[in-house]
């Protein structure tokens, strides 16, 4: 076999369909967030960086960088290992238990990403529980939906957001067989948020546990960064919170809240956490003051509220298709993936503007979009010289506009 020829064929297919990515080389600059550097290939230029989801821009936090060098220079650079061996150090344990603080649980389990947590906490948990029946969002991320498979158990997906057909399938099922209902509490691609309160209510009435993925909502909503559950007083009633210190929290890793057992039978069975390396001790030092900050501190949740508003109201004034949710995301729909990259390409050639297309298969195929994530650093002026760009882009283009 020609295994190169084979590569680059699959690639082909890629550009093609308008699908290929291309990687902007780009440096964050520390303090002037959501400004960055851009090294392009004719020099470097400034751009402002529209879809980051460093939402609160805490990567950039004085308080977190200040507890990232001590750590630094207290500790050292890695972490020596993985948890089992040599890889706990006392950052780790302080970080899950503020995590397990945070979300009123008895305790947390960290993982160097939350794809990892998903996939081995959903797998793990499917082994463990006999004949364990996974009732799975139909919008669930991927790394939910490969925990699913890995686990190789019985699943059933139910309809985005659709409790009646969740109810239908829990009312299929039989009374005393172990279920868990899988669901996020924010979409990211689309935006909308889930009923956690009658989703618990319907789980609760089946014998089920519910299994929240809380990524793009920790630290960003709730009276101390809890997330969508915090916020609508439904926390206690979810038996597993997902969430990750990537998004909301500024630096890397997921992690899960849940009781002792839970967390202990995760820790001692799930191979995504036994096999690899834990975090390094910077990171778990930055995330922990970014966490403690964000519980005492409103302000920067207030103000990315604000600035969501305020660029979703321009957008929808200059007739832009903006799709319409109550959360901080902001999708604006293209619907073509050629065009898509071509809009983005030239937002950052012509307006140093940086975006990426979301394209197949991360959305349905003609469902493609530019997904924008305003921060409490997005000024008035970069949202105006965004929204005019776009509007110019769009005619330009002859994209579809609003109805």
């Amino acid at each position: 076999m020609d295994y190169e020829s084979v590569l680059a064929t699959a690639i082909d297919g890629l550009r093609r369909e308008g699908r290929y990515r291309d990687f902007a080389d780009i440096r964050r600059r520390r303090g002037e967030f959501p400004r960055a550097t851009w090294f392009a290939a004719d020099g470097e230029r400034e751009i402002v960086v529209w879809c980051s989801n460093d939402y609160l821009g805490m990567g950039q936090h004085p308080v977190v960088i200040a507890a990232m060098h001590e750590a630094v220079d207290t500790a050292g650079a890695g972490s020596g290992g993985t948890r089992n061996i040599s890889g706990t150090t006392h950052y780790h344990v302080e970080l899950e238990a503020e995590l397990a603080g945070l979300h009123g649980k008895q305790a947390a389990l960290l993982f160097t990403s939350g794809y990892i947590a998903n996939q081995t906490t959903l797998s793990t948990l499917a082994r463990l529980f006999p004949d364990c029946v996974i009732l799975s969002d139909a919008d669930n991320h991927a790394s939910m939906i490969e925990g699913i498979r890995h686990g190789r158990g019985p699943k059933l997906v139910w309809r985005h957001n659709d409790l009646a057909d969740l109810e239908r399938k829990l009312g299929g099922l039989d009374p005393d067989a172990p279920k868990i209902v899988a669901f996020e509490s924010v979409y990211s691609m689309d935006g909308d948020i889930a009923p956690i309160a009658e989703i618990c209510d319907l789980a609760a009435s089946h014998g089920a546990l519910t299994y929240l993925d809380e990524v793009h909502a920790v630290g960003l909503y709730g009276a101390s960064g809890g997330g969508i559950a915090e916020r609508d007083g439904v926390a206690d009633r979810v038996d597993i919170i997902e969430g990750t210190l990537a998004k909301g929290f500024g630096l890397m890793g997921g992690y899960i809240a849940g009781s002792t057992a839970l967390i202990d039978a995760v820790r001692s069975y799930g191979p995504g956490f036994i096999f690899t390396t834990s975090l390094a001790p910077a990171v778990a030092a930055g995330a922990l003051a970014s966490v403690r900050h964000l519980k005492a501190s409103p302000v920067e949740r207030e103000q990315h509220q604000a600035r969501a508003r305020e660029l979703r109201g321009r957008l929808e004034a200059r007739g832009l298709p903006v799709m319409v949710n109550d959360s901080h995301i902001v999708p604006v729909m293209v619907g073509d993936p050629v065009r898509c990259k071509a809009l983005t390409d030239e937002l950052l050639s012509t307006f140093s503007i940086y975006v990426q297309p979301i394209n197949y298969p991360t959305v349905p195929r003609g469902a493609e979009r530019i997904r924008l994530t305003p921060s409490p650093l997005h000024d008035s002026k970069m949202i105006a010289d965004l929204v005019d760009s776009l509007d110019m882009l769009w005619s330009r283009m002859n994209l579809r506009r609003a109805a």
